[in-house]
């Protein structure tokens, strides 16, 4: 089984105190993506954040542990990715919000990591999915179907992730570790 991601408020804390613009889920998706893409990059943090001024995260740190996690997770072969979004109590507003920066996090890291030409046909659907996900301006009408729905897109969401990480791997040449 796969490690577990550090808690979102440990890793929100984290981005705060490096004074980042981004949200704990859309880097977490941009990990994603850029691990997807290549897992033994040097320095995701400044790669997603676009500034090779930004210091690697030390392997205790919360954004550290967020990023062996992450790579432990794509490398495993039960399917065990986690997404990094706030607690199950929190609000479903919050927990909506947070899977459509998670998608935004997800694209640009596709983008920044060049992976979209390694994809096949089904993994390219799977992204224009995510992007449309990425885009939602979403209302939250009826908390228990909203709260269905959003179980079922960040189900969705994951497997696409996965998708796409096999996709690349494909692309590479590394069979031995396609799930």
């Amino acid at each position: 089984m796969s490690d577990s991601l550090p808690p979102y408020a440990a890793v929100a804390e984290q981005i705060a105190a490096l004074a980042l613009s981004v949200d704990a889920s859309e880097l977490h998706g941009s990990l994603c993506a850029l691990r997807c893409g290549h897992p033994r990059r040097a320095n995701w943090l400044a790669e997603a954040m676009g500034d090779d001024t930004v210091p690697l995260p030390p392997a205790a740190s919360a954004l550290g542990q967020l990023d062996a996690a992450t790579i432990e997770q794509l490398g495993e072969t039960d399917f065990g990715l986690e997404l990094l979004l706030p607690d199950d109590d929190a609000p479903v507003a919050e927990r909506g919000e947070a899977l459509v920066a998670w998608c935004r996090g997800f694209l640009g890291g596709v983008g920044l990591a060049g992976i979209e030409p390694k994809l096949g046909e089904e993994a390219r659907e799977a992204l224009g999915d995510v992007a449309r996900i990425a885009e939602s301006d979403v209302s939250y009408d009826d908390p228990e179907a909203d709260e269905e729905a959003l179980v079922e897109l960040e189900e969705f969401v994951r497997v696409a992730a996965l998708l796409i990480h096999g996709d690349c791997l494909a692309a590479s040449g590394d069979r031995k570790r396609l799930h």
